[in-house]
């Protein structure tokens, strides 16, 4: 990726602060520990700058004030955002390579990361602006997945989504389990909320048409929505040995499906959900607020349910909770 300095300057919309003896770059990066000799150096953060330098970054973009007292013959090339810099760049690059970008709803996100056999051809992209960047500039890969909206449509602006679905039905369900019918073919009692059926039909429609290699035999129980059965001391029991179910959740809207769920299929239940301080959640009045994880165990422990969704906290922090009242 060699580049004219004042190319760069062009694209990424910098001003050039002195006079260097370097003409053009070799490649680019954002961290300083991958800076090698002819690099242009992205600096997110100033006190990274020396590094970079001494390893032979020939140009630096920076933002703000720039560190006295080093090599001048370099490019020092000052912007109003390092990040947005990076972006105007990594833009460019992508004018002359050919790569695609798909944004995903989380749900389709992990479901994919689940049933993808082999990844070798496509790369998820983190939120860190930082690491995704270096990802597309310096990867081998030309297919590129996330669920980070704001960055995706900052580098795509007319970004993919996932719309169609395949063909697939639900055969029969519990909250928990689910058994469906894709291409045919029948999964049963896969941990899997029912509802989730339209996302995973999204990413099995996504891997055929892309020729992805995967497997629905992997669907289990995502980070967005994982259940714990527990007895009355809160400790984890097999299932269907309780009434009681934890259900931890990332996302309000599987709360709102839950609980629909819930209303209909087990009119019975008592279901509570457990939220920071001034959550609205739709459908719910009086949702219990907590602001601690030690709050949250005592409205637990205190309070009669059969389904507990808890907002915004870690399944862990139970078994975390348990083992530091082991210490006292």
């Amino acid at each position: 990726m060699t580049m004219k300095i004042s190319d760069i300057l062009h694209i990424t919309g910098g001003t050039l602060d002195n006079e260097p003896q370097i003409q053009a770059i070799e490649s680019a990066t954002v961290f300083p520990s991958k800076v090698e000799r002819g690099d242009l150096f992205f600096a997110a953060k100033t006190e990274e700058i020396p590094s970079a330098v001494e390893r032979g970054a020939y140009a630096v973009v920076y933002q703000g004030e720039r560190p006295e007292g080093l090599d001048e013959e370099i490019a020092w090339i000052r912007v109003e955002s390092v990040r947005e810099a990076a972006f105007r760049l990594l833009r460019y690059v992508l004018l002359h390579k050919e790569a695609d970008f798909v944004l995903l709803r989380p749900h389709e996100e992990s479901l994919l990361r689940q049933v993808l056999t082999h990844k070798g051809n496509i790369a998820f992209l983190p939120s860190d602006w930082m690491r995704a960047f270096e990802r597309i500039l310096n990867g081998e890969e030309h297919l590129f997945v996330g669920s980070d909206r704001n960055m995706l449509e900052t580098i795509r602006p007319e970004i993919e989504r996932l719309e169609e679905e395949a063909e697939g039905t639900m055969i029969s369900d519990t909250l928990f389990r689910s058994t469906f019918k894709v291409h045919g073919y029948i999964y049963q009692q896969k941990e899997m909320a029912p509802f989730h059926l339209d996302h995973l039909l999204r990413v099995v429609a996504f891997c055929d048409r892309r020729d992805l290699p995967y497997s629905l035999d992997r669907v289990r129980y995502t980070r967005h929505f994982q259940p714990l059965f527990v007895d009355g001391r809160l400790e984890s029991v097999p299932r269907g040995s309780t009434d009681r179910v934890l259900i931890f959740v990332d996302n309000l809207e599987d709360i709102v499906q839950a609980r629909e769920y819930v209303h209909y299929q087990s009119s019975w239940a008592k279901s509570i959900v457990l939220t920071p301080p001034k959550t609205r959640v739709e459908k719910v009045e009086r949702p219990y607020w907590f602001e601690s994880p030690e709050e949250a165990r005592e409205i637990l422990k205190n309070t009669h349910f059969n389904y507990a969704f808890i907002y915004s906290l870690d399944r862990k922090m139970l078994q975390s909770m348990r083992e530091e009242a082991t210490l006292f």
